[in-house]
């Protein structure tokens, strides 16, 4: 499949997130930095990440040559049952998780510059490639990344969650982009830093993004005393991959589900990290994480930690009746038992993930309320009850039908529609309705116009998000470029191209007197270096040995980078 085909094979409310990929605008010098970062990764992983790792970077079209074709991805992916697109940047979690759900791989469009070489604070080709896509072709990692997709997009994530992402998302464009100023990049860490600092408790969402970061990302396998890397933040690491092997410097623990109450911190290297046994294993991790879960437990309890989110949530009835939006009450019981929910501000009434109809954010612009549990004298839950048994308890389009509820919460006032899906009652529609809890407090009242009532008799699940994403549509894409790119110098960059293209005869070293004229464009001698090596051409190794020590000896801040370009050198030693 194309990628506009790809595209369109998704659901509508994620194809504002994926852009095409245009692969005449990775520039020659781009395709160095991939060169340069795969060469050594694929040197070093070979022998210290898990085996999968090489047969999986075939496999998923991912060549260390060149920056990779989303549409040569795909060609592969497709007979493994993934897909891949390309997104400019962040997204937000959920979304993510959404794709990842659906077994797609998500694929960040930029590559890291020569100058964030060793690290980008901003997604890359890189990481999301070579990182992610290789262990897809272990079937039981991928069910785990899928199954992991799933449970994301339900977890509960609140404000303070999204205000973090929002932080992290600024600050990282900003250090990536090139019209930053020092001030600009000093206030927008601050910001960040004084976010995480908050003493509050951690959502469902920022505890499985811990999880994440500690197998997906940062993750190893095999025993604490003998291990290998599979996670992708370090696969796509020049510098974490080898020093996350120094146990005295970076501890080694076996992962269980406590896992989750270890933070991490984006900005710096872990000093810790957790070892699973196997693909199995991270599964049976996350699936004991996901059994506390509200949306796996449902009650009162999950729609308090729902109203304590102050995020939009979906509760789901037992009838398979959902409510979503942003729940600000719920009455309980003297037991415990939740007796009515409310939500506050546009707000969706669904069945099976499906918008009733004319049951969206428009009627319901200002919140939704209904009651949970029996009625009195009803052997079952209404939604299971005929129309002719409905009859028979005087429940009547067009008359006036009184609901005693065992909570004490009464609802009667002028039915006006019973609406039934699959043979079920979902919703009760009335006219000048009166709704009261036992203490007679008024839950609605007449003068607010018409009383949508969910029939159900319990909440078997609370989870993050709405409930018809289609319709109801929590995030807006947008671009993470903030200032123009830089105007790529033309002559630099055709001396890239005219060194990844020399044949075994050509004159390496012409090329080389060109260089002189960037005097620290290192990278561009790293280029030649290689072509120098497979030659056998001393000389030349020589005087480009000459050269990067030289840039070393200016510039401090190269000195890791340029050892590695010189490491394969023995004379540079």
């Amino acid at each position: 499949m194309s990628q506009k085909e790809i595209i369109a094979s998704l659901p509508s409310h994620l194809r504002p997130f994926v852009e095409v990929q245009h692969y005449d605008r990775y520039t020659p010098r781009d395709h160095a930095v991939w060169r340069f970062v795969m060469k050594h990764l694929s040197d070093h992983l070979s022998r210290t990440a898990h085996p999968v790792y090489m047969e999986g970077l075939a496999r998923t079209g991912i060549a260390l040559d060149h920056i990779p074709s989303i549409d040569e991805m795909n060609d592969c992916l497709a007979r493994l049952g993934w897909r891949a697109v390309v997104v400019d940047g962040f997204i937000p979690p959920a979304i993510f998780m959404e794709f990842q759900a659906l077994k797609v791989l998500v694929i960040a469009l930029d590559m890291r510059t020569v100058e964030h070489i060793f690290y980008t604070p901003a997604p890359d080709i890189v990481h999301e490639s070579a990182g992610h896509a290789p262990f897809i072709v272990d079937v039981d990692y991928a069910e785990f990344l899928q199954r992991f997709g799933e449970i994301g997009m339900k977890a509960i994530s609140t404000r303070e969650d999204f205000e973090l992402y929002e932080a992290v998302r600024h600050l990282s464009i900003l250090k990536e982009s090139p019209g930053s100023t020092p001030e600009e990049v000093a206030a927008a860490e601050a910001h960040l830093n004084e976010l995480a600092a908050r003493d509050t408790q951690p959502s469902e969402a920022s505890l499985l993004t811990r999880l994440h970061w500690w197998t997906v990302e940062y993750g190893l396998v095999g025993e604490v005393e003998d291990y290998r890397i599979f996670g992708a933040g370090l696969l796509s690491s020049l510098g974490e991959s080898r020093h996350c092997l120094d146990d005295k410097q970076v501890k080694k623990l076996p992962l269980t589900v406590n896992a989750v109450s270890t933070p991490y911190d984006i900005t710096n290297e872990q000093p810790q990290l957790f070892v699973t046994k196997s693909c199995k294993h991270l599964s049976q991790v996350l699936e004991e994480f996901a059994a506390s879960m509200c949306f796996k437990r449902g009650g009162a309890e999950s729609l308090k930690k729902a109203v304590k989110a102050a995020s939009v949530c979906t509760a789901r009835y037992d009838s398979g009746v959902q409510v979503a939006g942003v729940f600000d009450e719920v009455l309980c019981d003297a037991v415990g038992n939740a007796i009515y929910l409310h939500t506050t501000g546009p707000s969706q009434v669904a069945f099976r993930d499906r918008e009733i109809f004319g049951h969206g954010t428009e009627h319901h612009a200002e919140g939704f309320g209904s009651p949970i549990g029996l009625l009195k004298d009803f052997s079952r839950c209404l939604s299971h009850y005929t129309v002719d048994e409905l009859k028979a308890h005087n429940i009547v389009v067009g008359e006036t039908v009184r609901l005693e509820f065992l909570s004490g919460i009464t609802v009667e006032g002028r039915l006006r529609e019973i609406h039934r899906q699959e043979h079920l009652n979902l919703l009760l529609s009335f006219d000048d309705c009166t709704v009261t809890a036992l203490d007679g407090r008024v839950l609605f009242d007449p003068a607010w116009g018409c009383y949508d009532m969910a029939v159900g008799g319990a909440i078997e699940s609370v989870y993050g998000g709405t409930a018809d994403r289609e319709t109801y549509q929590l995030y807006k894409a947008r671009p993470s470029t903030v200032t123009p790119q830089a105007r790529h110098d033309e002559v630099l960059m055709a001396l890239y191209q005219r060194i990844a293209a020399l044949a075994p005869d050509d004159d390496a070293f012409a090329i080389h007197r060109e260089c002189a004229a960037y005097p620290d464009e290192w990278l561009l001698r790293a280029e030649l270096l290689v072509v120098a090596e497979r030659a056998g051409d001393a000389k030349l190794l020589s005087a480009l040995c000459d050269d990067l020590a030289a840039i070393r000896a200016r510039r401090s801040d190269l000195g890791e980078v340029l050892e590695l370009a010189l490491a394969t050198v023995p004379a540079a030693a």
